[in-house]
């Protein structure tokens, strides 16, 4: 299935900036995908927020990167082994709940979601989610598991736009090396999201860029903190970054005349 090249997540600023669950830094420190943190990227001027996606134990789609509570919250166990009315009681760095899915999308009405699904269980209700909000058109689903991306696309059809899982990045990167590519390998997502580098591997270089252009796709990097890393690689041509340190970004895209 080949996805929309007019997709409105799509028709953003370019290059895409993302804040990596939203802005965590200074007095929101330590509180990484909560709706301040959110908020406060969209009126630093993001339009672009980067978020993940458990399920509760009865299928409500909530924003948490880890499958444990432990690390972010006050409270503690998997996310997918407890109830949204126990899940729900959980503060983020003890100051503010857990939210929903559904409640990221209300709050932040203007802004581009890129939506990592972290779990088999979460896909039906983050696509329940997206219908009932009908927020199709200002999201990209994502998720290192080819099947579980090949599962959003066969149950959501065309409304949705994916990234590309494992074996699809590495068609793509093959794609810039190899003088024929093996139709198996061969990337049909328009997203894909990588590192810089995998292990020994460099997965970033002008042969990505240009096997990405070639099919139509963009490249998008996470995570980039640092001012000379992004002047690079927005140098090399990709098309968004993600970031911890969103202050530095948008001062490097102020600087580019990029910004917004």
């Amino acid at each position: 299935m080949t996805e929309p090249r007019t997709h409105g997540f799509l028709a953003g600023p370019h290059p895409r900036a993302f804040v990596h669950r939203g802005w965590h830094r200074d007095d929101l420190a330590g509180m990484e995908n909560s709706l301040s943190a959110f908020r406060r990227a969209v009126a630093e001027g993001y339009t672009y927020l980067e978020t993940d996606v458990h399920a509760t134990s009865d299928g409500v789609a909530v924003v948490h990167h880890d499958p444990l509570l432990d690390r972010t919250t006050d409270a503690t166990g998997p996310i997918a082994a407890q109830p949204w009315d126990l899940v729900r009681r959980a503060n983020i760095a003890g100051r503010e709940p857990l939210p929903t899915l559904a409640e990221l999308l209300a709050a932040v009405p203007g802004a581009r979601l890129n939506i990592d699904i972290k779990a088999d269980r979460a896909i039906e209700p983050v696509l329940d989610v997206l219908a009932e909000a009908d927020a199709w058109g200002r999201v990209c689903l994502a998720s290192f598991s080819e099947a579980r991306m090949a599962r959003v696309r066969a149950m959501a059809g065309p409304r949705a736009l994916t990234s590309m899982g494992v074996r699809a990045m590495l068609g793509l990167w093959a794609s810039g090396r190899l003088p024929v590519l093996p139709s198996r390998l061969s990337p049909r997502p328009l997203v894909a999201q990588v590192p810089v580098r995998q292990g020994f591997l460099t997965v970033v270089d002008a042969r990505l860029i240009t096997a990405a252009k070639r099919r139509g796709a963009e490249v998008h990097v996470w995570t980039i903190d640092d001012a000379p890393t992004m002047h690079r690689l927005l140098d090399l041509g990709v098309d968004g970054l993600m970031t911890d340190n969103p202050p530095v970004l948008r001062d490097v895209l102020v600087e580019r005349r990029q910004w917004g």
